[in-house]
């Protein structure tokens, strides 16, 4: 039944009507358990919030389907005033994005012009961009667009995902490049030609890219909720004597808040992942798709309080 839900929520994560009706209707649906608002203001806001408890946030302008080179220049816009709104607050906050907002799909010549408007001013204001990964169509791109900013950049960093075969490849094949990188499972649904089937697979993989990394010296950001994956992190980083300094636990807005807590009183550094904008809908529907037992709190958000 896990299985049927979580295809089904990565089946309406694609809805591009779905997407539109979300822009138009806003933050419903439970969607405002997950999502910090639409605003940068709002934005700000949660992040002030989380750095009083101790905690690290990296935000994510959302941006899904871009259609027209307006709109992704419109959205490294507004990458670049949440960029100005950290800096102005002096906010404890990086900026993720993804390069399909910035127009991957329309033309590379149009990505790089956006990717080096923010990453100019990100260099300049100190704040840290990291490159979302998204489905493996995009991965190889991604890569390739990532490898030529980290030529003239330092505030940069991307995302590898262990579900894919070719990752183990890819995280050797970027140490060259001293990369900070954030490790996660993945959330796009994909075929078995490229990714693990099973989730055992999926898990040790992600156990051995981690270890890989970390023992390469290069910063490692542990993305996972799974207990199992912080405890193997915990004791690698004692077994190998590696400093706190190197890694971070990171972990998405709304979802285990208590052990989040927990991580940043035994003394690790732990980062929120917090979502803001109108183009919700996408990101929703695959974190439904993660934990199909948030379908409850939707039902809740729908009929009433």
């Amino acid at each position: 039944m896990e299985r049927i839900l979580r295809n089904f929520f990565l089946f309406l994560s694609k809805n591009r009507f779905f997407t539109k009706l979300a822009k138009k209707y806003g933050l419903r649906f439970g969607a405002g358990k997950f999502v910090a608002g639409e605003t940068v203001p709002d934005a700000v806001k949660t992040i002030k919030e989380l750095n009083e408890k101790g905690m690290a946030v990296t935000i994510d302008h959302l941006g899904e389907f871009i259609d027209s080179e307006s709109e992704a220049r419109e959205a490294a816009e507004g990458c670049i005033k949440a960029i100005e709104a950290i800096a102005d607050h002096q906010l404890d906050s990086q900026l993720s994005l993804k390069l399909t907002s910035m127009g991957l799909d329309i033309s590379e010549d149009l990505v790089m012009e956006n990717m080096r408007r923010i990453l100019d001013v990100a260099e300049e204001k100190d704040v840290f961009v990291t490159i979302d990964m998204e489905d493996y169509e995009r991965c190889e791109k991604t890569l390739e667009i990532f490898k030529k900013l980290r030529e003239d950049y330092e505030h940069i960093g991307t995302v590898l995902q262990s579900y894919l075969y070719r990752t183990v490849d890819d995280i050797k094949e970027l140490d060259k490049y001293h990369p900070n990188l954030r490790l996660v499972k993945g959330a796009y649904k994909e075929s078995p030609k490229v990714a693990f089937p099973e989730k055992k697979d999926v898990d040790e993989n992600l156990k051995k890219i981690i270890r890989i990394h970390l023992l390469n010296g290069n910063y490692t950001a542990v993305a996972s909720h799974d207990d199992r994956m912080i405890e193997y992190t915990k004791s690698l980083v004692e077994e190998k004597d590696i400093s706190k300094e190197q890694f971070e636990f990171q972990m998405l807005y709304g979802i285990r808040v208590e052990r989040q807590e927990e991580l940043v009183k035994e003394g690790y550094k732990m980062r929120v992942y917090v979502p803001y904008g109108n183009d919700w809908y996408g990101y929703f529907m695959r974190r439904l798709a993660e934990r199909p037992a948030n379908v409850a709190f939707v039902l809740k958000g729908v009929f009433g309080k």
